[in-house]
């Protein structure tokens, strides 16, 4: 009975850490694209001006190769951020600025209607 209990637990545990690690791989990369847009840019600046000077000693494939190189680097950064946080015991509905992975809203302010005053002492 004890041994089927921690295997329960250890698989549960595993799926936690899994879905742990895909939200922090989804959420990095939609904060690269988005948030870090600039960063973005300045990447895809390097890598053309890396692919034209390469272009005069391999001509063939430059471009495959500073493009490739580019995105396997970024793809790698995410990976490798949400590997480092999701080992480290951060779980993402810990984390206060990602409010908008908790599917809760933030009332800013309660509307007040004109009719309020009217309406509001009534009683159905």
């Amino acid at each position: 009975m004890a041994l089927s209990q921690s295997s329960n637990l250890g698989k549960t545990y595993t799926l936690l850490m899994m879905k742990s690690f895909l939200i922090w791989t989804f959420t990095l990369a939609v904060c690269l694209l988005v948030i870090g847009f600039p960063l973005v840019v300045l990447m895809a600046t390097v890598a053309c001006l890396l692919s034209v000077v390469l272009q005069s000693v391999m001509p063939v494939s430059a471009v495959l190769l500073v493009a490739g190189g580019l995105i396997m680097f970024n793809v790698m950064a995410v990976v490798f951020a949400a590997g480092v946080l999701t080992f480290r015991g951060v779980h993402p509905n810990e984390v206060s600025w990602l409010n908008w992975l908790h599917g809760e809203a933030d009332e800013m302010h309660t509307s007040i209607y004109a009719s309020c005053p009217l309406t509001c002492e009534i009683d159905s």
